[in-house]
């Protein structure tokens, strides 16, 4: 090979690899609000508390088939359009109910990766769940995954998602209710928008 097929090789090879690398989004706090839905006396009614200030990032590498997710939120920013109950929520302890703790635990935070990928869109996150200072699995199923390559506000590519998952409260030591009954499974609902980066 001579010198010059050398350096075609080496143009294709980087514009291959540039190709392939993963792309960061910035999840966009204004368009990212995770929900919760929680039990109330076993089955009366079902209380929903939106978070509502959120932070993180996603890779996307479509070519490989993988990405990454980070979420965190600030636990104090729950809101269950009700006050008395945000207040009980974010406390560390009310008689013998644990809140969420924001004084010690201001954040809860999710971290997986994406898989599952069909026709480029990923379907399903397997990661962890960190909440008041305790880490357990939890595996998200993706139930739409979208992106507008030239976003007509921001003018740059935006992706969005709204995933699914539940969890046992209780493995993290909330047990608001318990003694009454107070189903401990809660949904995960995390509606995302996220802005390309590079």
């Amino acid at each position: 090979m001579d010198l010059r097929m050398r350096l075609v090789a080496v143009v294709l090879a980087a514009s291959s690899a540039a190709t392939a690398a993963p792309v960061t989004y910035k999840i966009d706090p204004n368009h990212t609000h995770p929900l919760v839905e929680l039990d109330h006396f076993a089955g009366l009614s079902t209380w929903r508390g939106l978070f509502k200030t959120t932070s993180g990032t996603i890779t996307v590498d479509r070519e490989h088939a993988t990405g990454t997710v980070e979420v965190v939120v600030d636990t104090a920013s729950i809101d269950f359009g009700h006050d008395k109950l945000n207040q009980i929520a974010v406390r560390t302890k009310i008689g013998d109910w644990n809140g969420l703790d924001v004084e010690n635990f201001p954040t809860a935070s999710f971290h997986g990766a994406l898989g599952g990928f069909r026709d480029g869109a990923p379907t399903r996150v397997e990661g962890e769940l960190t909440l008041r200072g305790v880490t357990r699995p939890l595996n998200l199923r993706i139930e739409s995954f979208k992106c507008i390559p030239d976003h007509p506000i921001v003018k740059r590519e935006v992706c969005g998602a709204d995933a699914f998952g539940t969890f046992n409260r209780a493995d993290f030591g909330i047990n608001t209710g318990v003694q009454y009954g107070f189903r401990q499974e809660v949904t995960l609902r995390i509606q995302v928008e996220a802005i390309r980066q590079d």
